[in-house]
């Protein structure tokens, strides 16, 4: 076998060009800081490439949007607040009384920097708590992309705004359970 390796000089002699060379570390400090100033003062910052979706918030200044993880569906309000947060009509601390799960209520709110500034109302219904809770997630980033376009960013990239896709798989004939086989019985 022959060893296929390119690089960007072989690329220049196939198309005729020069290749670029390799930038190379500034020598001395004083380079270096000249090579960090930008060459032209008067060039306007750069717009964004992607374009800026709608703000969507309906005739109460509410942003909506739908949750879902496992067997859970939560209907999610966000408005401009203190940093209250309702779930079927009571506080988080009551409703999701273990700390790990309020903390997963969090997490939008501490990747996209707005902790205390949203007030959150949620309908939940299916699935258990940890469901629940992962569904009041995604639908308090979804609302949060909604309210403020330019939040969309960072919340992606938490990876937020997708679908948890993982389910319980279905128990299956002849198994204890999906996977688990009866004890088996020598005598």
């Amino acid at each position: 076998m022959s060893d296929n390796r390119q690089s960007l000089s072989d690329l220049a002699a196939l198309t005729g060009a020069q290749a670029p060379a390799p930038a190379a570390a500034p020598a001395t400090p004083a380079d270096a800081d000249a090579a960090e100033t930008p060459v032209a003062a008067d060039a306007a910052p750069a717009q964004p490439t992607t374009p800026l979706r709608e703000r969507q918030v309906d005739a109460q200044g509410r942003a909506y949007a739908t949750g879902r993880r496992k067997d859970a569906v939560a209907r999610v309000w966000l408005k401009p607040g203190t940093g209250k947060i309702t779930v079927n009509g009571r506080d988080q601390t009551v409703y999701f009384a273990r700390p790990t799960l309020r903390l997963v209520l969090n997490q939008p709110f501490s990747v996209s920097q707005r902790e205390g500034q949203y007030d959150v109302v949620a309908t939940v219904k299916g699935g258990g708590l940890s469901g629940q809770a992962g569904a009041v997630k995604h639908g308090i980033s979804q609302a949060l992309t909604r309210f403020e376009p330019v939040l969309r960013a960072p919340v992606k990239a938490a990876g937020f705004l997708t679908r948890d896709s993982r389910t319980v798989e279905r128990k299956k004939y002849g198994k204890a359970k999906a996977r688990r086989s009866f004890q088996f019985s020598k005598r």
